[in-house]
């Protein structure tokens, strides 16, 4: 078994390593990356947290983020609960370890 270190030393790097399996677009893993980075609620994507990532991301209208949320859940990324949305266990900041197995 091999083992791989990849330092990350950003949010939007950290979520670039599990792009492979979520196929985020750029601009998803950016907007991803700043909700994170940004957030001051349980609800990762309350309308507070959507009017500041506007702000940020230059977005005039923070509704449009609802288009985005919709596809962080499709792929996975966030998941919905009885609080609004969190991010997937995947992508919690814990320590992550990734096997690389040969076929």
């Amino acid at each position: 078994m091999r083992k791989f270190n990849i330092k990350t030393d950003t949010t939007l790097k950290f979520l670039q390593v599990f792009n492979g399996i979520l196929e985020l677009t750029d601009t998803e893993l950016r907007i991803l990356a700043s909700f994170i980075d940004n957030s001051e609620t349980v609800n990762l994507c309350s309308p507070a947290n959507k009017k500041k990532i506007a702000e940020i991301m230059e977005i005039k209208d923070h509704n449009t983020l609802n288009n985005y949320v919709k596809r962080l859940k499709d792929k996975g990324a966030i998941v919905q609960t009885k609080n609004g949305y969190e991010l997937s266990p995947l992508l919690k900041k814990e320590q992550v370890q990734i096997n690389v197995l040969p076929v």
